[in-house]
C-alpha cells in the first residue's frame, strides 16, 4: 500500500496531536480592537482545546506569570463534549475573541485567515520540523505554531490482557475479535466506547478507511472529481465492521458516554481497550498512575499492513489578528517561551506528555504511549491523517451519520450512501 507521510524520518526519529475539532464556519470580520494603554496589568486570554492537560497548562501559565509579573493569563479550557467551537465563533464575530486560540490548518487556516496574525518572523520557526509547518503555511507565510505531534489507535491495558490469558497482541481484525471474546469470557469489558462526540467516529475512526487506500491522496482527488465512490469501497465497509465489533463488545449507551466517562472507564480498569491517542496520557496518570498500557492498531481487516498507528500534527496555536498590538506582542512572547525556555520545554514533555514538533525539545519522560508511537514509526508502521484534505464540513456530517448508525437509524448500506452524499455536497466548497 502506498502511504504519503507528511512527517520526515528525522522528525519522529528524535520525537520528544485531536478533535481536534474542525473550525468550519465562515465569519464576518470585525474591526480590530483599539490599542489599550499599558497602564495596568496586561491580560492574555487563551482558549486551550486540550482538556486532558487543563491543570498542567494552568500551572505552566502560573510559572510564566511569576517571571512576568505585569502579565495575567486567563485560560478558557474546552474539549471533549464541550468543544463545538460555538464559543469561539460567537466571540470572534463580536470582536472580543481570545488573544491565543487554535486552528487545525489547511482549509481551516484559509477559512480563518482574516483572524490569524502572521508569525513568520518568530524565533521558534527555525526549530520546527518543516513538515509540521505545512498545514499553517500559505501565501509564503506561517500563521500557526504546532502544539505537538500525536499518534492514535487502540490503547490497551496489558495487565487485563494477561489476566484474560491473551498472550499475543492482536494486530488483525480476526485476532482483535478473538481477544474481545476472550476478555468478555474472563469477565472483563473489552472496549470503553464513548461516541457522544461525533469526531471520535467521523474523524479518527473513519480516517482509517481513507488511510488504508492504496494511495489516499489520489483516492480523495478521485472522490472530488467523481471517479471514485465511497458506497462500493471495501475499506469503508471494513471500517464499519470494526465499529460493529466495538459496539458488540463495548459498554452500554455509547452515545451518552462522553470523552471523560470513556477515559474513566478505561483508567479505572473497567475496560481493556479504548480508541484514543497519546494525548490522554496525563488524564490516565492522574486517575491511575503507572498504568501498564500500550498501543494497538485500528485493524479493519486481516491484512498485516493494517498494523500501524496514525501520526500527525493535529492543531496549531494562533494569535488573534484582531487583538491589540500590546497583546499580540505578549502572545508571541508567551508562545516562544513555551517551546524555548527550560520551564516551558519541561512542561511540554514531563507534564503534557507531548511528542514535540521541535528539534530543540528532547525526549524525556513522555510516557508509554508516546514511546509506542515512536516505536511504530521507527518500524515504518505509520498511517497519515487525511481529514485536513477533506472538504469543509464533511467531517461533522460523517460523525453525525455514524451516530445515527449506532442508534440503528441507518443500515450499513444507508450509512455508506450518507457518506457519499455528504462528500458530494461538501466538495463544492473546495477552492
Amino acid at each position: 500500500m502506498k502511504r504519503t507521510l507528511r512527517l520526515p524520518m528525522v522528525c519522529l526519529a528524535i520525537l520528544c496531536l485531536s478533535l481536534s475539532a474542525c473550525e468550519t464556519t465562515s465569519l464576518k470580520e470585525p474591526k480590530p480592537k483599539e490599542a489599550e494603554a499599558p497602564t495596568h496589568k496586561l491580560t492574555l486570554d487563551i482558549r486551550n482545546p486540550k482538556v486532558e492537560i487543563s491543570k498542567q497548562f494552568e500551572q505552566m501559565a502560573a510559572v510564566y506569570e511569576k517571571k512576568n509579573p505585569n502579565v495575567k493569563i486567563k485560560i478558557h479550557t474546552v474539549g471533549g463534549a464541550a468543544d463545538d467551537l460555538s464559543d469561539l465563533k460567537a466571540q470572534i464575530s463580536a470582536g472580543n475573541g481570545p488573544d491565543i486560540f487554535t486552528n487545525t490548518g489547511y482549509q481551516n487556516a484559509i477559512l480563518w485567515k482574516n483572524y490569524l496574525e502572521d508569525l513568520s518572523d518568530q524565533p521558534w520557526i527555525e526549530n520546527t520540523y518543516p513538515a509540521a509547518l505545512r498545514p499553517m503555511k500559505f501565501d509564503d507565510k506561517i500563521y500557526g505554531m504546532p502544539l505537538n505531534l500525536e499518534g492514535y489507535g487502540f490503547i490497551y491495558n496489558k495487565d487485563l490482557f494477561k489476566k484474560a490469558g491473551i498472550e499475543s497482541v492482536p494486530r488483525t481484525m480476526t485476532e482483535l475479535t478473538l481477544a474481545a471474546k476472550q476478555l468478555q469470557k474472563a469477565g472483563i469489558m473489552p472496549f470503553a466506547i464513548g461516541y457522544y462526540e461525533e469526531w471520535k467516529l467521523g474523524v479518527h475512526l473513519l480516517n482509517i478507511a481513507f488511510a488504508q487506500q492504496e494511495d489516499p491522496a489520489s483516492f480523495i482527488k478521485a472522490l472530488n472529481n467523481g471517479t471514485e465512490k465511497i458506497t462500493n469501497n471495501q475499506k469503508f465497509k471494513d471500517t464499519i465492521h470494526l465499529l460493529d465489533v466495538t459496539l458488540k463488545y463495548g459498554n452500554a449507551n455509547p452515545l451518552s458516554t462522553d470523552y471523560n466517562m470513556e477515559v474513566n472507564l478505561f483508567a479505572t480498569g473497567k475496560a481493556a481497550m479504548i480508541q484514543q491517542g497519546n494525548w490522554v496520557q496525563p488524564m490516565l496518570d492522574q486517575i491511575s498512575p503507572n498504568m501498564n498500557i500500550g498501543f494497538l492498531p485500528l485493524s479493519i481487516n486481516d491484512e498485516r499492513k493494517n498494523d500501524a498507528l496514525v501520526v500527525s500534527g493535529p492543531n496549531y496555536w494562533v494569535v488573534n489578528k484582531q487583538t491589540t498590538p500590546e497583546k499580540k506582542k505578549e502572545a508571541k512572547k508567551f508562545l516562544n517561551w513555551m517551546v524555548s525556555s527550560e520551564q516551558g520545554k519541561r512542561f511540554m514533555t514531563n507534564e503534557f506528555k507531548y511528542i514535540p514538533a521541535f528539534k530543540n525539545i528532547k525526549v524525556d519522560d513522555v510516557g508509554p504511549l508516546a514511546k509506542d508511537t515512536l516505536a511504530y514509526y521507527e518500524a515504518g508502521k505509520i498511517l497519515d491523517s487525511n481529514w485536513p484534505d477533506f472538504p469543509v464540513g464533511v467531517r461533522e456530517e460523517f460523525g453525525l451519520a455514524m451516530q445515527m448508525y449506532v442508534r440503528k437509524q441507518l443500515t450499513r448500506e444507508q450509512l455508506l450512501e450518507e457518506f457519499q452524499r455528504s462528500w458530494d455536497k461538501a466538495k463544492s466548497t473546495l477552492k
